[in-house]
């Protein structure tokens, strides 16, 4: 086990490096720089976290994190292309719909991270989440379920390895419902 600040400030260092992109001749001034502030707000922040990590999950973590990040890159590219195909052509119908999609993930990290991940791909929107079912309300321009869904479902496999979950990606997600639908006992819960 080893404290988890320092890891979070070379963590924000090396986003520092590439967030700037420095040349080859700047790299050590700016690694300075990057290490300067990153270190300084990992331990003024270290109460927002826990407090001991272990390098080993953490490496583990990281193969699932960049296969998250690709996932998300080709969803961003995939609903940009869409959402701009279905701006410029007017004859392509715009059905919005609200899916309520469970989750099976539960850490907060994890919740958020699929959540924003929603939010930053044109065409969806995460309108809110219900702690008490663990599911998220999205908003989005096509009512088509499936679609909507399976980003989500994929995003929230690697998550549930990134933040160390209870669940498996193996374990089966629970159904995902539009809007229009109703589960049984859900009278007046129909969020649009």
């Amino acid at each position: 086990m080893t404290r988890k600040w320092p890891v979070v400030g070379v963590g924000l260092a090396a986003l520092w490096l590439f967030v700037r992109g420095v040349s080859t001749s700047d790299v050590v001034g700016e690694a300075v720089i990057g290490l300067g502030v990153g270190l300084t707000l990992a331990y003024g922040l270290r109460a927002f976290y826990t407090e001991q990590v272990t390098v080993r999950a953490l490496l583990a973590a990281l193969p699932y994190a960049v296969r998250y990040v690709a996932a998300f890159l080709r969803e961003l590219v995939t609903a940009n292309v869409e959402v701009a195909y279905r701006v410029l052509s007017p004859r392509l119908p715009i059905d919005p719909d609200v899916v309520a999609v469970p989750l099976r993930v539960e850490s907060d990290a994890a919740v958020t991270t699929i959540a924003n991940s929603i939010t930053l791909t044109p065409g969806t929107l995460t309108m809110d989440h219900d702690a008490t079912t663990n599911t998220l309300y999205v908003h989005a321009l096509v009512g088509d379920t499936r679609a909507v869904v399976e980003p989500i479902r994929t995003w929230e496999d690697y998550a549930i390895r990134i933040f160390d979950e209870d669940a498996t990606p193996a374990d089966p997600a629970p159904p995902a419902r539009s809007g229009g639908e109703l589960a049984d006992g859900d009278e007046g819960e129909r969020r649009e």
